[in-house]
């Protein structure tokens, strides 16, 4: 039976409270696309990609106007194109040009899955493909890029860590006359999941179906107005439980637009990802839900721990509401994605340090951060290897997405648009570890990674 009451609040949350379905994303096989020819490689991509995501972002549209409820993107994401890429040869560029075009056949926002998986060592065309990045995502407009450098089970490929610094630094210069974008297309993962449906990390892993529909939820504003309801006297037992039920009904709404988009698709339902994910918007912040908690600022101290029970909480109310929960399923903090992160930065309350270790607690890692443009590739790498101890240690994702300011002193900011947002130039401690990137090799394992 229909309950009214049930049915004014899911109003009220999409209305004033800025709740929505972050992405619908349709996650596409490549693998039978491979072929020993480049270019008929490449046809075949095209011809796959338009023909399942043919009527992605209709049927999103057609699910929005149904049941009023906002979808911000409709996405793709395609197996690691490393892997063909090996069995080709030729410039891996001509992946990431036929991506670009069949994505905006189909009318998608992003696409994902300009990757590889090298966390133990590097595979033909991988290589290739991580030096072609800078380019790929300079000459393209809807490409998203990743690379997996590390796991709990195989360590950090700490070659791949010192390549990627440099990498990420030419991203961001290739692209310097446009706010250095191309570095915000890139991530660099430890544990990355096979079902992300969140940009720029989205990749269709090799033990993914045909075809499948993943979808994000979203809703920070939603939580934040649920505890600005309750009293100042109020536990944090009783916070997190407030936590716990405001992200079922979150949830629930994802199931439904999942459920709804599988059926009309004909592609199996996947997973539902739980992350609270932020957007510039005003009321829609992470920072906010944690300054509601009783924090004077994000970055004070407390954050951490407010971080990790906000984290869990909406991990136990979410897996309540959906039949699979996946991907990375817990609370983003991309600085120049949310509007609370944005002002601690710009106040200097929030620093890359206290970033750091609120990682250790929360989905994903250094993710979205505006750093000097003269920052050294070395020092780069050196972030990118501590976030990957950081989740190959607690047996979670952890990733890398900063974006160096080429040209634009600290302190000055770098505008994005849309879901990127605008972001200060963080400080970045710059004493450097150029000796330990050099030496290359493999971080072994830890010991739980003979968990079995």
């Amino acid at each position: 039976m229909l309950n009214m009451t049930d049915i004014m609040e899911t109003v009220t949350m999409i209305q004033d409270e800025a709740l929505d379905i972050r992405t619908i994303t349709m996650g596409i096989s490549l693998i039978d696309c491979a072929d020993g020819d480049i270019d008929r490689s490449c046809d075949k991509v095209y011809d796959k990609i338009t023909r399942y995501a043919e009527r992605l972002v209709e049927t999103g549209e057609k699910i929005e106007k149904k049941y009023g409820i906002p979808i911000v993107n409709k996405r793709i994401a395609v197996t690691p194109i490393a892997l063909l890429a090996g069995a080709s040869g030729g410039d891996p560029i001509k992946y990431a040009v036929t991506l670009d075009r069949a994505a905006r056949a189909v009318g998608v926002d992003l696409i994902g899955g300009y990757s590889a998986l090298v966390q133990k060592g590097f595979a033909p065309g991988d290589t290739e493909l991580i030096q072609s990045i800078p380019r790929a995502l300079a000459e393209t407009d809807v490409v998203c890029s990743s690379v997996n450098v590390g796991s709990t089970k195989a360590g950090i490929n700490m070659d791949a860590v010192r390549t990627l610094g440099h990498v990420v630094r030419e991203c961001a210069e290739l692209t310097k006359d446009d706010q250095c974008v191309g570095a915000t297309k890139l991530v660099v993962f430890c544990n990355a999941p096979e079902d992300n449906p969140f940009m720029a990390g989205a990749f269709h892993g090799p033990g993914e179906p045909d075809c499948v529909i993943n979808v994000g939820v979203s809703g920070p504003g939603v939580v934040r107005a649920a505890l600005a309801n309750m009293d100042d006297t109020a536990d944090m037992g009783e916070i997190a439980n407030e936590i716990k039920k405001t992200a079922f009904k979150i949830t629930r709404m994802g199931q439904l637009v999942g459920t709804e988009a599988s059926r009309m698709l004909g592609a199996p339902f996947g997973i539902i990802d739980l992350s609270l994910a932020p957007t510039p918007a005003v009321g829609d912040s992470v920072a906010h839900i944690l300054e509601e908690i009783g924090l004077e600022q994000c970055g004070a101290a407390g954050t951490t721990a407010a971080l990790a029970m906000l984290n869990d909480a909406v991990k136990k109310g979410g897996l309540m509401a959906a039949n699979n929960c996946g991907g990375l399923s817990g609370a983003f903090i991309p600085v120049t994605e949310d509007a609370g992160m944005i002002d601690s930065a710009r106040s200097g309350c929030l620093k890359i340090e206290k970033l750091e270790a609120m990682t250790a607690v929360c989905s994903v890692g250094l993710d979205m951060i505006v750093i000097p443009g003269d920052t050294p590739a070395e020092v780069i790498s050196g972030m990118i290897a501590d976030e990957a101890a950081i989740g190959m240690v607690n047996y979670k994702t952890t990733a890398v997405r900063v974006i160096p300011a080429i040209g634009v002193p600290e302190g000055e900011e770098l505008e994005f648009g849309g879901l990127f947002g605008t972001g200060p130039v963080m400080k970045v401690n710059t004493a450097s570890p150029a000796k330990m990137i050099a030496r290359g090799g493999r971080i072994p394992s830890p010991m739980q990674a003979l968990k079995n």
